[in-house]
């Protein structure tokens, strides 16, 4: 039996739209969830962050490179020391506080999850390895300055 993949797309979504506007004052408006083919990253900085517990998993989050300067710029304002190094740190950040508010909210659904420290991942055309044999779910976010992508696959998601 197939899982409903929207239904666990809302928890991610509404995880992701609270820490984004909580944390960098940006309003990000979700698209359709879709099942994403092959492995290459929608954006340009990535974080991955692996799930165990009730399922094993994982979760990523994708920036293009406008979307995350906006969004570090947002957080930290003009205090930007070195701008590889701090978008590296907040994208794993934003990776880690997501993936914490969808674990709570897949909580509620009976999915109790624990989570690894966010991988980073920067360049053009990087793949992103999420767990084989697995269903991958994206959803694409559009803000004022660019797009972002938030994926996850989970066991028993087929």
């Amino acid at each position: 039996m197939h899982e409903d993949y929207i239904t666990l797309a809302k928890p991610f979504i509404q995880a992701t739209q609270h820490v984004i506007s909580t944390m960098a004052f940006v309003q990000a408006t979700p698209g359709k969830p879709y099942v994403k083919k092959g492995l290459t990253a929608p954006g340009d900085v990535s974080a991955i962050i692996g799930f165990t517990g009730d399922r094993n998993g994982t979760m990523a989050l994708s920036f293009t490179k406008k979307c995350a300067i906006f969004i570090l710029k947002n957080m930290l304002g003009d205090d930007i020391q070195d701008i590889v190094q701090d978008i590296k740190e907040t994208v794993g950040e934003l990776t880690n506080m997501i993936s914490g508010q969808s674990r709570a909210n897949l909580s509620q659904m009976g999915i109790n999850l624990q989570a690894s420290i966010p991988t980073i991942i920067l360049g053009d055309n990087h793949t992103i390895e999420h767990m084989k044999q697995c269903t991958i779910v994206t959803t694409p976010f559009n803000t004022s300055s660019g797009d972002f992508f938030v994926e996850f696959s989970l066991e028993q998601l087929a």
